[in-house]
């Protein structure tokens, strides 16, 4: 999904729960943050979210999907094992949606501490690295410790980081 197709689809999603009078947030993570805020890259293959009032979001979700060919889960949950409390902003305002993004170094905290080194994570890492200006290891691990306990970051993420700074 590029970033016109989301937005599209975030806007059936309104639609949905306009018909309903329901009131929504959405808090857009991953992949969906580095296409629609940073552009970062073109697509996204799903959206990670969390939202609320959780069931009445899902049921707009499967009308949206359904509706244009997409898999049910085309924005799914399944991000909210990682959340953490972070700070976030507003991205954007529909008449029955509210949607927000979380802050560059969570979204950077979160990317590190799934630490999928291959493929985009490795890229959007990259990225936020140099958009944040980190330079060093301590640096990053700051930022991820303000979020999660030093035991629950793996030592492959470590490496990782450490292999990236070393390049520079």
């Amino acid at each position: 999904m590029d970033k016109e197709q989301i937005l599209d689809l975030l806007s059936q999603v309104n639609e949905r729960l306009s018909k309903k009078n329901v009131k929504a947030e959405i808090c857009l993570y991953g992949g969906a943050v580095m296409c629609l805020v940073y552009n970062a890259r073109p697509s996204t293959k799903d959206v990670d979210a969390i939202f609320q009032p959780s069931k009445l979001v899902r049921e707009a979700i499967e009308e949206v999907a359904d509706g244009n060919g997409l898999p049910h889960d085309w924005m799914n949950d399944g991000v909210k094992g990682f959340i953490a409390e972070h700070p976030r902003q507003v991205f954007g305002e529909w008449t029955h949606l509210s949607v927000f993004v979380p802050d560059a170094d969570y979204l950077l905290a979160m990317k590190c501490l799934s630490a999928r080194v291959d493929g985009a994570d490795n890229q959007d890492i990259r990225f936020l690295l140099k958009n944040l200006g980190l330079k060093t290891a301590d640096q990053v691990f700051t930022i991820l410790e303000r979020y999660y306990p030093r035991h629950q970051i793996k030592p492959a993420t470590q490496f990782f980081i450490e292999e990236i700074l070393s390049e520079k």
